[in-house]
């Protein structure tokens, strides 16, 4: 009786199929691995254009961190502002229900008004260039002097020492020792005093002024205005100016240089000079030690003033008679040339 065949799961056929199978995996495992080891070179520029973007990114985040505390301040400050508009408000409606309730303030007031509405009318009416005060000298004659008369700001400045009391070394020695109201009446001071007073007299009223007296030191003739610019326009000024020039007696040395620092004394500087003198001074900032001061010597401190001078500003000086000294017209009349300013030796009876 023949043998059974027996049935096997696995046969010959199928091992060579699970044997190719196997082999292709393998292959294909190799070849991946293969390309998986390949380096990848990243593209530079696109690596710069991340780098910028970022940056951008970092400044706009700044500009905004900025931003953000301004708009902060100004929540702030607006709160203050309505706090300050509320407090403002209610102070005005306060006054307002006071002088309602009070008609004699308003009277007032409207009195004030009209007197303000008054003088703006009269200020009004006078024009730039007119004289801000009369001045009458002899005969009511005008004279053709050469002087700049404008300028926003014009300083005057008075050699207040004692050589102003007379026209030659003995008689103002005399007088320096006479009483102050003698000295005060001297004619030479009161020429002195007329000519300060003509040149105010010539200031267009847009203009403002000082006076300033210099002898071994210097100060404003009204002292209460000492530093500070007067209007041309204020009729009170100028009448407060010349009536303190009437009470300054005239003492000591002369210092150009004291008198030309005053410049300094103002915040704005004067754009225009007036010097009244009788001759080079005597003395710089300190005294000579000798008693006796010599033309050289005076020559000297002349230059040493004007080597101080702050550049820009005319210079007109007007010059008074002293005997004794001879180069002082000369350096006068170079100093205006330099400055671009007049120099004049006036006749007895000018203004």
């Amino acid at each position: 009786m023949p043998k059974k065949k027996r049935n096997t799961a696995f046969s010959l056929s199928f091992l060579d199929i699970m044997a190719c199978g196997f082999g292709a995996v393998t292959l294909l495992f190799l070849i991946l691995r293969h390309n998986a080891s390949e380096i990848i070179i990243p593209d530079q520029q696109l690596a710069n254009e991340a780098e910028l973007l970022q940056r951008d990114i970092k400044e706009a985040e700044e500009i905004k961190t900025e931003i953000l505390n301004s708009l902060e301040t100004i929540k702030n400050e607006i709160v203050t502002t309505q706090g300050m508009s509320v407090r403002i408000i209610t102070e005005l409606e306060e006054k307002e229900k006071s002088i309602q309730d009070d008609p004699k303030n308003l009277d007032k007031l409207r009195e004030q008004v009209q007197k303000l509405e008054e003088e703006t009318a009269n200020i009004e009416e006078v024009e730039f260039g007119d004289k801000v005060r009369e001045f009458i000298g002899d005969g009511n004659r005008q004279y053709l002097t050469g002087l700049t008369l404008g300028g926003e700001r014009v300083l005057i400045l008075i050699d207040g020492s004692a050589s102003m009391l007379a026209d030659t070394v003995v008689n103002a020695v005399r007088r320096r020792n006479m009483s102050d109201d003698t000295k005060v009446a001297s004619p030479k001071w009161q020429w002195t005093l007329r000519t300060m007073e003509w040149l105010i007299a010539q200031l267009p009223p847009s203009s403002r002024f000082q006076v300033y007296a210099f002898n071994e030191t210097s100060r404003a003739i009204f002292e209460d205005s000492n530093g500070e610019w007067l209007d041309a326009a204020d009729s009170l000024s100028i009448e407060r100016v010349i009536e303190a020039s009437k009470t300054y007696v005239p003492f000591g040395g002369t210092s150009l240089l004291s008198g030309l620092n005053t410049v300094s004394n103002f915040e704005m500087k004067p754009d225009n000079i007036f010097l009244l003198t009788d001759g080079l001074p005597t003395m710089s900032i300190s005294k000579p030690k000798n008693y006796m001061v010599t033309g050289g010597q005076r020559k000297q401190f002349f230059n040493e003033a004007i080597s101080r001078l702050s550049p820009g500003i005319p210079i007109n000086t007007i010059l008074f008679p002293m005997e004794g000294d001879p180069e002082a017209a000369a350096l006068y009349w170079q100093l205006a040339l330099d400055t671009n300013g007049a120099f004049i030796a006036p006749s007895r009876d000018w203004p």
